[in-house]
């Protein structure tokens, strides 16, 4: 049976592959296309896909308090906090572009390093509100990327209104055949 890190090694590996593919279709759109406000959770291809970088610097930055963590999300907690969720963080597609693969690489990077028993972890953290709160590393991992691909399915369908398929979307494309049934 596969452990439960190897299922998140296998969402921060899917992860990066969707934003690659989101990115490299919405780089296709015009700057009026991407800011255009398309009546989504935070309005448009652009203030949406700030969200998601919003979102996971908020987090990473609470991951990276874990003891473990310290060294494998040092730059990420280095990064400004995010003010508000539909901050705009970049105000150019390239400079935003940079940062997600950055981020990307530092999310397969920090839950290569992880193991078992830091899985297992209660993390103390505040949320964007202030209200403190303690939960299990392993679900907090889930939320994380569960929040990611929440967002990418409403900016795909944004890409898609506005002309570009991004194609197959599927986590079963990354899960490889068992050769042993």
């Amino acid at each position: 049976m596969k452990s439960l890190k190897y299922h998140f090694e296998l969402m921060a590996s899917y992860n990066q592959w969707m934003n690659v593919k989101v990115y490299e279709a919405a780089s296709r759109l015009t700057e009026t296309d991407l800011i255009k406000d398309r009546s989504a959770f935070f309005g448009s291809i652009w203030g949406t896909l700030n969200h998601i970088v919003v979102g996971d610097t908020i987090w990473l930055k609470r991951f990276a308090t874990h003891p473990s963590c310290t060294t494998s999300l040092r730059e990420v907690a280095c990064l400004p906090s995010p003010t508000s969720l539909d901050q705009i963080v970049f105000d150019d597609f390239r400079s935003l572009y940079e940062q997600r693969a950055f981020l990307d690489e530092k999310i397969i990077d920090w839950i290569d390093k992880l193991s078992d028993s830091d899985l297992d972890y209660v993390l103390s953290y505040h949320n964007i509100k202030g209200v403190a709160a303690n939960k299990r590393y392993s679900s907090l991992l889930l939320h994380f990327f569960n929040h990611q691909t929440h967002h990418r399915g409403q900016v795909s369908t944004l890409l898609s209104q506005a002309g570009e398929d991004i194609g197959v979307t599927d986590l079963l494309e990354l899960i490889p055949e068992e050769t042993h049934v």
